[in-house]
């Protein structure tokens, strides 16, 4: 949903280079944000002024970076109509919806075909780009740890991630039911928790095995399960999570008959050729934009659309800026970009958080966006305004090796 070209490819070239300098390698695969997918069509940003023009792929900016494959949710797959009544809700998103819907075109031969999230695909926007290979996360195995009813991490014996003891902060209660108000909440019991984290581990392997075997059945050849989740869940929301993990790893060694595997291994000896056309959508309520746009958040999108271009225009001036004026605002662009505060505004979870913090960033940007336009016409900083600079490279000094040409346009 982000307007200039250059915000996208500064974003994943960020997240390349910082995969580079952590890992010592090039990056395989990448999670995009919200599982959000978007191809090629005639676009028109939603909620601010301008005429439609022709984007780019998402796949196509992946393929510039030489990344090989990405993770989509299961509903993209089959069609991606998983809106329900969120397009009703808000004529943004139908506008938005009826864009795409026009300019879609599936590709040839697509129209019989049965795609299965047991298997890689490829995505081509563009025929003058390297298609991207994509794999889909399994619907059934995701239900067990992610849904707040059934999911593992709800299991009555394991700790309590909301109930803190004050002053402190410690924990000592168990979830004992996950719509139990918090007063009611029993202590936690260290004891039960080897025999949960086994049996539940035993239980999803079972659903594995269940599910591949189905599909040898059918197709007969080997499936591949695509199973992503966030890394913040094991031993952060879910403390016990680390241990359920460890017996995964340990059951799936004593299996005969299924195994583990990465992504970017599966591919090495399984690289697919068939190419299917994917809609736009994400991993969000009603399978579309819904959570990032919408009445209570439309707002955020007229701050970061002009922000976009201030910022590509800037970086276009044939006059010198000042760099490190420069490479503080593009942090504070990105920064201001997360899709983390559109969710919890829709989601009312820590919304006045979400909202200080994105007018706090939207407020640097426009101070350091002042502080870069006097730079052009030579004119130096003031102490006020390089105490300020200081500050804002230590409170958000995310990226430290950033570089300004990620974010230029390609030639």
């Amino acid at each position: 949903m982000l307007k200039e070209e250059t915000s996208i490819q500064g974003q994943i070239r960020t997240g390349v280079e910082a995969y580079r300098k952590h890992f010592d390698r090039e990056p395989k695969g990448i999670w995009l944000p919200e599982c959000a997918y978007r191809p090629r069509y005639l676009w028109q940003p939603p909620e601010y002024p301008g005429a439609a023009y022709e984007r780019p792929g998402i796949d196509e900016f992946l393929s510039d970076e030489k990344i090989e494959y990405f993770i989509i949710d299961s509903h993209l797959l089959r069609g991606g109509k998983a809106i329900g009544v969120y397009l009703t809700r808000f004529d943004a998103l139908k506008k938005l919806w009826a864009q795409f819907e026009k300019e879609f075109e599936p590709v040839s031969g697509q129209k019989d075909f049965q795609p299965t999230p047991y298997e890689a695909y490829l995505v081509s926007s563009n025929p003058k780009k390297q298609p991207v290979a994509f794999f889909t996360r399994d619907p059934r195995t995701a239900l067990q740890v992610w849904s707040g009813e059934w999911g593992y991490p709800g299991d009555g014996w394991y700790l309590d991630f909301h109930k803190k003891r004050f002053p402190g902060g410690l924990r000592y209660w168990r979830v004992t039911s996950p719509k139990l108000d918090l007063g009611m909440k029993e202590i936690y019991d260290p004891s039960r928790i080897e025999d949960r984290t086994t049996s539940q581990a035993k239980h999803f392997i079972s659903l594995i095995k269940e599910t591949l075997f189905e599909y040898y059945k059918q197709h007969k050849k080997p499936g591949f399960l695509c199973i992503p989740f966030d890394a913040e869940l094991f031993g952060h929301w879910w403390f016990e999570g680390p241990k359920w993990l460890y017996y995964i790893f340990k059951f799936l060694a004593e299996e005969k008959e299924i195994g583990a595997t990465t992504c970017s291994d599966f591919l090495q000896n399984n690289y697919p050729t068939r190419v299917v056309s994917l809609p736009e959508g994400s991993w969000g309520e009603g399978g579309f934009h819904y959570i990032w746009l919408n009445e209570d958040n439309k707002w955020t999108w007229k701050v970061i659309y002009p922000a976009e271009e201030e910022f590509k225009q800037l970086l276009a001036s044939r006059q010198p800026v000042d760099e490190r004026v420069m490479k503080q605002l593009a942090r504070e662009l990105l920064l201001l970009q997360s899709s983390d505060w559109q969710f919890l505004i829709s989601t009312w979870n820590a919304r006045d958080y979400a909202e200080q913090r994105f007018s706090e960033h939207a407020e640097k940007f426009q101070k350091l966006l002042a502080m870069a336009k006097n730079s052009i016409n030579k004119k130096p900083l003031t102490s006020e305004e390089s105490n300020y600079l200081s500050d804002s490279e230590k409170s958000d000094s995310i990226f430290p090796d950033l570089d300004l040409s990620w974010f230029k346009p390609r030639t």
